[in-house]
């Protein structure tokens, strides 16, 4: 067994996380509010209504920058339907917001790194 995550439940790494997802969102699996992969939070900075676990203190903790619920569920390796149900709880409690990404700025002078897209594009072939 490996030591846990910062602030976050253990992990072991044969096996992953050791508490299983249904008990993080306390047994719900339906997110009161609406969240896509996509959609982007970030923290409000208000005090927050309503007691809060450890995994509401993580996820709100990976919100302090604008980030994509996929992200956090990445970071934090539970299902995202886990991180909807956490974030519909902080949402509630005035604690994030969630919006759309901001559109990229119009950089007409900027053009993309060639070396940096072939790159990539190697290594998705060698990954096919």
């Amino acid at each position: 067994m490996t030591p846990a995550l910062p602030d976050g439940p253990p992990i072991d790494e044969a096996v992953g996380r050791l508490v299983r997802p249904y008990t993080v969102s306390d047994g719900r699996t339906r997110a009161t509010s609406h969240f896509t992969l996509v959609t982007m939070v970030r923290a409000t900075g208000a005090q927050t209504q309503g007691a809060f676990g450890l995994d509401h203190a993580q996820v709100l903790a990976l919100c302090e920058r604008p980030v994509s619920v996929a992200e956090v569920a990445a970071r934090m390796q539970v299902p995202a339907a886990v991180v909807k149900v956490l974030l519909s709880d902080l949402a509630e409690g005035g604690a994030v917001v969630a919006g759309d990404a901001p559109p990229p700025s119009p950089d007409h002078s900027a053009r993309p790194d060639r070396d940096l897209l072939e790159a990539v594009r190697d290594g998705l072939l060698k990954r096919l």
